[in-house]
């Protein structure tokens, strides 16, 4: 199973981009899925998430009200719809995807990122 980020790139500060995930299995098969983000010198941080059961969602309190998460199992994808950019978003983005559906048992992918620039 692979992640595939797109939708990286150069944004002015207040602008929006979509962040794409696609999972070259089922996304379904994989029960939380989420986006973090790392800088330069800091360690990776979890920006949001969404569980398959339920869709029950969590963002860090840095991105909230600007960005949306979101999963589309039929298209295997997840999404991160970022508004309102500023740039303190300047990072590069991880899809990350776990299952967790056998007891005992933690399978754990990581897209390759991309790159978000926000220029002011």
């Amino acid at each position: 199973v692979q992640l595939v980020e797109s939708g990286g790139g150069l944004v002015q500060a207040g602008g929006s981009l979509r962040l794409s995930c696609t999972v070259s299995g089922s996304s379904s098969s994989f029960n939380y899925m989420g986006w973090y983000r790392q800088t330069p010198g800091k360690q990776r941080e979890l920006v949001a998430s969404i569980t398959s059961h339920d869709g029950s969602t969590y963002y860090a309190d840095s991105v909230k009200g600007r960005f949306t998460i979101s999963r589309d199992n039929s298209k295997n994808t997840m999404y991160l719809q970022m508004n309102s950019l500023k740039p303190e978003d300047t990072a590069v983005y991880f899809c990350n995807a776990v299952n967790t559906l056998v007891p005992g048992i933690r399978v754990e992918v990581w897209g390759q990122g991309t790159l978000v620039t926000v220029s002011s």
